[in-house]
C-alpha cells in the first residue's frame, strides 16, 4: 500500500495495490494490520456505502461533535470525487486550512479523515459510488456541518455554486466564523 502524508496533519491518501490480468483484478482494500502503521489504535465500526445519481452532486462539510467524533476512511469504488477536508482542531498549525483530492475507481486512492476534521465530497461524474469506514455510530445529537460556500474557508469547487446539488440541510449550515471547535490538536507521529 502507497501512503501519501496529506499537508494537514494526521490525514493521509492511501492507494492499494491492484493484481490485475485479462479477468479483472483483486485489490485488498482494508489491512487492520497496514492501518495500524498508518492510525495507530483507530477501530472501525460501521461501512456506510452511498450512490449519487448526478455529477454536482455535493454531500458536507459534515462531522460529529465529541463524544461521538468519527474518523472516516473513504474511497470510490465507482465514478470520480473531488472530497475536501477541513482542519477543526485548535492548536493544529494548520487550523481552518483545506485540502482536496480526487478520488475515483480508476486512481483507487482512499483518504484518511481523522477526528476533528469536517469532510464533504462533491460528484464529478453521474452515477458515482462512495464507501466509508468510521470510527464512531452516528448519532443525530452530535450531527453538525459548516457551510460548503463559506468565503472564510475558500473552497473551489469544480462547478459553480448555482450549479451544485445540495440537500436542504446541506444548503443551511454554519458559518465557520460562528463555529466554536471542540476538538483539540494532539500531534501524530
Amino acid at each position: 500500500m502507497e501512503i501519501e502524508e496529506l499537508p494537514l496533519p494526521g490525514a493521509f491518501v492511501l492507494t492499494p495495490k491492484r493484481f490485475g490480468d485479462e479477468r479483472g483484478f483483486f485489490s485488498e482494500t482494508f489491512s487492520a494490520r497496514a492501518f495500524e502503521e498508518v492510525a495507530p489504535g483507530v477501530t472501525f465500526v460501521q461501512d456506510n456505502h452511498s450512490l449519487s445519481r448526478d455529477a454536482g452532486v455535493l454531500r458536507g462539510l459534515h462531522f460529529q461533535l465529541p463524544p461521538h467524533a468519527q474518523g472516516k476512511l473513504v474511497r470510490v469504488p465507482k465514478g470520480r470525487v473531488v472530497d475536501v477536508i477541513v482542519d477543526l482542531r485548535i492548536g493544529s498549525p494548520t487550523y481552518g486550512q483545506h485540502a482536496s483530492v480526487e478520488l475515483s475507481g480508476e486512481n483507487w486512492k482512499q483518504l484518511w479523515v481523522p477526528a476533528g476534521f469536517a469532510h464533504a465530497f462533491c460528484t464529478l461524474e453521474p452515477d458515482t459510488e462512495f464507501c466509508y469506514k468510521v470510527t464512531s455510530f452516528y448519532a443525530p445529537e452530535s450531527d453538525s456541518g459548516l457551510a460548503f460556500d463559506d468565503p472564510d474557508l475558500a473552497i473551489e469547487w469544480p462547478f459553480p455554486p448555482e450549479d451544485l446539488i445540495l440537500s436542504d440541510k446541506d444548503k443551511k449550515l454554519a458559518r465557520f466564523c460562528d463555529f466554536k471547535s471542540p476538538f483539540l490538536y494532539e500531534e501524530t507521529r
